[in-house]
């Protein structure tokens, strides 16, 4: 990444709509402005955030470390859509401002912390003038004195002067490793994330919780719902109510439409007698997001035939689940989900070849009907530590403080000649979040229900 990448216009952005600014409105607007207090404590996170950028600091002595947060994304033309920080930034800092850039500057034999934050602009022609950055337009920043404090650095500079510094770091020659452009710091980063302390754990348990509420609003709607979009909102406006946002776009999938694993257009209608396949996770305003999917009878009860595909997989999630523990392959829940899904799938007359040969690595039959594996890490991001190493992630162990998910699913397309006809448009995904413990694991989404029966009377309850 550039300094060019990284770098936040000085100059005041302008619509072509906008009109002229004379200059007697420029000194008007600069002055008779009361002085507002620093508003800032320290962020309620400090300690943890600081141990975190002090373990980072360890790992590379001696180099510099340029962390963006990441700008606003266009949504069309001058609008945006609304603000994230990068996830890293946001593990190490807390939170950020659009445009912020945290450096960890070699000092001795750890770091300094320099954050690139917006500045306050009141009595500047900016603060009226650009619709992106002026605080008349956008609302007040931190400011620079308030982000030393809240965030815990060293130093505080303006985002104007990022392109400058970046530019004397590179003419001195320093090594500068940049977020996304280096291998090691993006890598050891993501593997940072794998391990999960109790605060971390107990805003996933949060997200979980508000989730429920999110799914029950939906529930709610059953009676009256025409189209998957009521699904979409009323689980968004908990979302919105209760926390940040949703962790990612809601899965609102009725009917055959749940056979497209990531079906979030939501623009299909609302058929009786068919099921809802809702995956939907909201994120708390920490960012830390719940992942969970329900199949759900719309009309109250499962069909003989969605009864059937729904046992299965719960079966196979049971057994999933049930693997989790420390030491344990990350593998090792898919493993035994697939082999309950194949013997299920040869035990309907759907799979018609042996277990042996359903499940063969070169052949992977069973996959044409579930297609995915059941699990990913979970935290700040809903796929947890992507950038993570195969060895350590993928094809490594499961350790004490690690949050899963454990999502088997069956998905029979409307179109598929080898899926009996009355099977056909059935796609049924169960998934929870789990936590590795000590002892084995926790199912911090086990608060809602699973069970069919339980399923059932959910939504027999609320759907009135």
């Amino acid at each position: 990444m550039s300094a060019e990448d990284l770098r936040s216009p000085a100059a005041a952005s302008k619509a072509s709509h906008d009109s002229d600014t004379p200059p007697a409105l420029v000194e008007f607007m600069s002055r008779e402005w009361v002085d507002m207090p620093l508003r800032a404590g320290a962020h309620a996170q400090l300690g943890r955030l600081q141990s975190r950028r002090d373990a980072l600091s360890r790992a590379f002595p001696g180099d510099y470390l340029v962390i963006p947060a990441g700008d606003e994304a266009v949504r069309a033309n001058d609008t945006y859509f609304r603000f994230r920080p990068s996830s890293d930034f946001a593990y190490l800092m807390g939170g950020a401002e659009p445009g912020s850039l945290l450096v960890l500057e070699p000092d001795g034999a750890s770091h300094r912390t320099l954050l690139f934050a917006p500045e306050h602009n009141r009595g500047k022609a900016e603060f009226f003038t650009d619709r992106k950055w002026g605080e008349l337009w956008v609302g007040r920043h931190r400011g620079l004195d308030e982000s030393q404090i809240f965030y815990g650095v060293d130093r505080c500079r303006p985002l104007q002067q990022i392109e400058a510094y970046l530019g004397e770091l590179q003419s001195a020659g320093h090594k500068v490793r940049t977020l996304g452009d280096d291998a090691d710091l993006t890598t050891h980063l993501s593997e940072m994330r794998l391990i999960k302390d109790d605060y971390e754990i107990a805003e996933v348990r949060k997200a979980c919780e508000i989730t429920k509420r999110g799914f029950e609003d939906v529930i709610r709607t059953f009676k009256r719902a025409r189209s998957e979009r009521e699904f979409e909102a009323a689980f968004w406006s908990r979302a919105r109510i209760e926390a940040n946002d949703v962790g990612y776009l809601t899965i609102a999938a009725a009917g055959h439409h749940a056979c497209t694993l990531h079906w979030n257009k939501n623009d299909g209608s609302v058929e009786r007698g068919k099921l809802l396949l809702l995956d939907a996770g909201v994120e708390c305003d920490s960012l830390y997001t719940a992942d969970i999917t329900r199949t759900l009878p719309i009309d109250g009860r499962f069909t003989k035939e969605q009864r059937a595909i729904y046992e299965l997989v719960w079966e196979a999630q049971r057994v999933g689940i049930d693997a989790v523990a420390p030491g344990v392959d990350f593998l090792e829940p898919n493993h035994r989900a697939m082999r309950v899904l194949a013997e299920g799938l040869i035990e309907l007359g759907i799979l018609r070849v042996s277990l042996e040969e359903a499940l063969d690595p070169e052949k992977q039959f069973h996959k044409r009907y579930t297609l995915h594996n059941v699990s990913h890490m979970l935290g700040i991001d809903v796929h947890d530590c992507a950038q993570a190493r195969a060895e350590t992630y993928r094809y490594g162990k499961l350790r004490e403080g690690m949050v899963l998910t454990v999502e088997p699913g069956l998905y029979f397309q409307p179109d598929d000649a080898t899926v009996p006809e009355n099977f056909r448009g059935i796609g049924v995904r169960i998934e929870d979040d789990i936590v590795v413990t000590a002892g084995g694991r926790e199912n911090l989404s086990g608060i809602l229900p699973s069970q069919i029966d339980e399923v059932e009377r959910w939504v027999g309850t609320l759907a009135v």
